[in-house]
C-alpha cells in the first residue's frame, strides 16, 4: 500500500486530494490544526491517519512524520499544501507581524514539511519519494497588493528546485503544483470580485478542487524515473498573463 501525508488536509486543496488518495486505498496522513476536522475524515476512511500539528511548529512536523511512518512503514509522498493569503495592500500597507505570519505558514511551513518528509525519505529502506510543493500562479505573475503572498510563493519555487537537485542522489523527486483560481473556504471572494491589474473590481472564472487534486494525483503517481517539476492547473477563463 502507498502512502502519502498531506498538509492542510482539513479544507479545501487539501481534503480535496485526501479523498482522491484515500478512496484510491492509500494510506494518507492528515496534517492541519482542526484536529475535529481530521477526525471526522479518519472515521469515514479506515486508511485516514489524523495529525493533528500546526506547520510552523517545527518539532511538531517532525513527531507527525515519525507517527505516520511508525503506524504505515514509509513516506511515498508529501503533498506541501498548507498555505495562507494574508492581508492585501501595497508594501507600505502591511505590518511587519502580517508578514511574519505569512512566511511563517507558506515558507517556514513549507521547509520544515519538506524537512521532515525528505530527512526520512533518505534514510528509509528503499530510499527515495515524492515532495509535490502547493505554489500558485502568483509564483509567476502576482495580483495586485499581494506582497506577502506572491513573495512567499515565489520562494516556494526556490524551495521546490532545491529539493529537486538535492534529492537526485537520494531517489528523491520534488515539483511543484501551481494552482489559479480552485474553489474553496480561501478564495470564496474570487468568484463575486477582485482588484485587477487596471484597478477594477471583476468576478474571475473558477475550477472546482477536485480538479487541483486529480492534477496532484498524476504526479503522485509517476515512476520514480520520472518528474513534473513545475505544472500549472488554473481556471480557463481567468485573467493570468497580464491579470486582465
Amino acid at each position: 500500500m502507498r502512502t502519502i501525508v498531506i498538509t492542510g488536509a482539513s479544507s479545501g486543496i487539501g481534503k480535496a486530494t485526501a479523498e482522491v488518495f484515500l478512496d484510491a486505498g492509500w494510506k494518507v496522513g492528515l496534517i492541519a490544526r482542526r484536529a475535529d476536522r481530521l477526525e471526522a475524515m479518519a472515521n469515514w476512511h479506515d486508511n485516514a491517519v489524523a495529525l493533528p500539528a500546526d506547520v510552523t511548529d517545527a518539532d511538531a512536523m517532525q513527531a507527525a512524520v515519525a507517527s505516520f511512518v511508525k503506524q504505515v512503514g514509509r513516506l511515498d509522498v508529501l503533498f506541501n499544501n498548507a498555505g495562507s493569503f494574508g492581508p492585501s495592500g501595497t508594501i507600505d500597507e502591511i505590518s511587519l507581524a502580517d508578514w511574519r505570519a505569512v512566511l511563517d505558514v507558506n515558507l517556514t511551513g513549507m521547509f520544515l514539511c519538506a524537512r521532515a518528509a525528505f530527512a526520512q525519505m533518505r534514510r528509509q529502506d528503499p530510499a527515495g519519494g515524492r515532495i509535490i510543493n502547493n505554489g500558485s500562479i502568483s509564483a509567476h505573475v502576482p495580483r495586485p497588493g499581494s506582497v506577502c503572498y506572491a513573495t512567499t510563493k515565489h520562494g516556494v519555487s526556490g524551495l521546490t528546485k532545491t529539493l529537486n537537485l538535492d534529492g537526485r542522489d537520494m531517489g528523491i523527486c520534488a515539483g511543484q503544483i501551481d494552482i489559479g483560481n480552485a474553489a474553496t473556504e480561501m478564495t470564496k471572494g474570487i468568484a463575486q470580485g477582485v482588484r485587477q491589474a487596471d484597478g477594477s473590481i471583476k468576478p474571475e472564472a473558477v475550477m472546482d478542487a477536485g480538479d487541483v487534486a486529480e492534477a496532484v494525483w498524476y504526479m503522485a503517481n509517476l515512476p520514480p524515473e520520472a518528474n513534473v517539476p513545475s505544472l500549472t492547473v488554473m481556471a480557463n477563463k481567468m485573467p493570468f498573463i497580464g491579470r486582465g
